[in-house]
């Protein structure tokens, strides 16, 4: 079945010789030709403002580089994230394009002024794989650190708007792994983009 996913690449640095660049474009390449539609969005390359107020994140303007992504990822079915760990979690610039694609109206909904309730998640039919790379051993990150930061973006910003299931793949010791291990890493990704996984 044909699926319509977004891949976006979440390294702040826009050289085009990073590990994610390779993993994210080879994950696009193996969807495609697989026959799904495939955006790829790459946050370095857009140009957007931090969000610093409740009254910006509920009601602020949409920056023009945004709107395509926005659009790109409310017709998605499947997202794929590929980023760096960086302190922990995922890096601020990732942090804040969330921000700004994940806010009221467009991602979940308050409930009506004067109504009680909960907000109302509005992607509740997309999924997500989450690929981060790290100079830590992963295996660490996974069961030392309990992977504390991506759970929280799991938990707190996913699966808060209703994507779900949300799948994590881990690849670590990034700077001192062998070139025939970044082959098996790229090649896997590929698999995963033919499957939409």
């Amino acid at each position: 079945m044909q699926r319509r996913i977004v891949v976006i690449v979440g390294h702040p640095d826009p050289d085009p010789k990073r590990l994610c660049r390779a993993l994210a474009s080879n994950y696009a390449e193996g969807a495609r030709a697989a026959g799904h539609d495939v955006r790829e969005i790459d946050i370095a390359r857009l140009d957007f403002p931090l969000l610093r107020t409740m009254e910006e994140f509920r009601n602020g303007m949409i920056a023009p580089d945004l709107k395509a992504a926005i659009e790109a990822i409310k017709h998605a079915d499947h997202l794929v994230f590929v980023f760096p760990l960086w302190l922990g979690t995922m890096p601020a610039l990732l942090k804040a394009f969330l921000e700004q694609v994940m806010r009221p109206g467009i991602a979940f909904a308050y409930p009506k002024p004067g109504k009680a309730g909960f907000t109302k998640s509005l992607f509740t039919k997309c999924s997500a794989h989450v690929v981060v790379t790290m100079g830590m051993p992963a295996v660490l990150y996974r069961f030392w650190f309990l992977g504390h930061g991506i759970a929280g973006m799991r938990h707190s910003i996913l699966n808060f708007v209703g994507i779900r299931p949300v799948r994590q793949t881990f690849l670590g010791s990034v700077e001192t792994v062998t070139d025939s291990r970044r082959h098996k890493w790229i090649d896997r990704m590929r698999s995963f983009g033919a499957r939409a996984h």
